[in-house]
């Protein structure tokens, strides 16, 4: 598949992605585990090199980045290890073990590095697909007023697309993110979210789910995975439901869809980032009905037919703000109808 971020093929299929997924993180016979302290400066200037089956141990990864990173001047000799940034493996998912890094695993968010120290780490240091330079910010929206510029990240070299896996009864889902314009949510064991959306939808499940606040997508494909007949995905940030809509012909194997229409471009969207009115991203042909649009929670009442009653789940990023939580799901069962949960 093309990334529609970068052009290149650095995105595949779910069954592709997770055909060789056992193994992708596992060391063989001859590859070496040289566990670093992370807090403590790396003392040489040195780094192990990748085994012969092209995988290489994390520690020595981040080895390799800080000697690129201490030679342009981002780090200094007393800097700690930790100091290069926070790794995203690619796939993410649960491990009970640090991993040995095939090519192209990595994305490495830092408030550090600069522009031609991250040209150098994805050049030079194999196991990078990305250097993402980062702020004392999340990316996305601020507000659901289109008129507040939302936060981003700047992609400094490389590519920032990359994917989590999530584990269903019916297969696992593969969801695909650009990380510098949306936050990072790594998969946490037990799953919670998707626990709680298999509640609410019930057996057999209800035949109307609404994802309000999608993100990339991941409770409203979850749905649908789950036998839901109707579902729509929504995001008013442009990246959220631009990769619900990718996502969904991601994993559009598992669904009872014959195919999926994907009616805007991540360029075209980008144009107006934050919108209010919904505006359709993608819609499928078969027998379940899902759709993608970008636009204001609030405004779904323009979309949803008036006696569908669906189930919501509403996603909001501040769940400590419990009072907007509260406002935001009794103003959706009033406008829309049926039940809406914070998941």
């Amino acid at each position: 598949m093309e990334c529609p971020a970068c052009g290149s093929d650095c995105v595949e299929s779910a069954p592709e992605i997770l055909r060789d997924l056992p193994a992708k993180f596992l060391p063989c016979k001859k590859c070496r585990m040289l566990v670093r302290d992370k807090r403590a400066p790396l003392l040489l200037p040195e780094y192990g090199q990748p085994c012969s089956c092209g995988k290489r141990f994390i520690d020595e990864v981040f080895a390799h980045m800080y000697v690129i990173m201490q030679e342009e001047g981002d780090l200094t000799s007393h800097d700690p290890l930790l100091a290069v940034g926070s790794p995203l493996i690619h796939p993410g998912m649960v491990m009970d073990r640090p991993p040995f890094l095939p090519a192209k695993s990595l994305l490495l968010l830092s408030g550090k590095v600069r522009e031609k120290a991250a040209r150098r780490i994805v050049s030079e240091v194999p196991e990078v697909r990305g250097v993402v330079k980062t702020a004392s910010y999340i990316p996305g929206l601020v507000s659901f007023d289109p008129s507040k510029p939302p936060h981003v990240y700047t992609l400094l070299a490389g590519c920032d697309v990359r994917a989590d896996i999530y584990p269903l009864a019916t297969g696992p889902l593969v969801i695909y993110k650009q990380q510098s314009l949306i936050h990072v949510e790594f998969p946490r064991a037990g799953y919670p979210k998707l626990r709680s959306v298999a509640t609410h939808l019930g057996i057999p499940s209800v035949p109307f789910f609404v994802d309000a606040c999608s993100g990339s997508g991941t409770l409203g494909l979850a749905a649908a995975c789950f036998g839901v007949r109707h579902v729509i995905l929504n995001d008013a940030w442009y990246a959220s439901a631009f990769w619900s809509a990718f996502n969904l012909e991601v994993n559009h194997v598992y669904l009872d869809i014959d195919k999926v229409h994907i009616l805007r471009t991540l360029q075209d969207m980008a144009l107006t980032p934050v919108i209010r009115d919904p505006v359709k991203i993608a819609e499928t042909s078969g027998r379940q009905v899902i759709e993608v649009y970008q636009g204001d929670l609030r405004c779904l009442d323009r979309v949803i037919p008036r006696d569908a009653h669906p189930v919501a789940a509403i996603d909001i990023f501040d769940k400590g703000n419990k009072t907007e939580g509260s406002n935001l799901v009794n103003e959706w069962r009033v406008r829309m109808g049926g039940e809406a949960f914070i998941p």
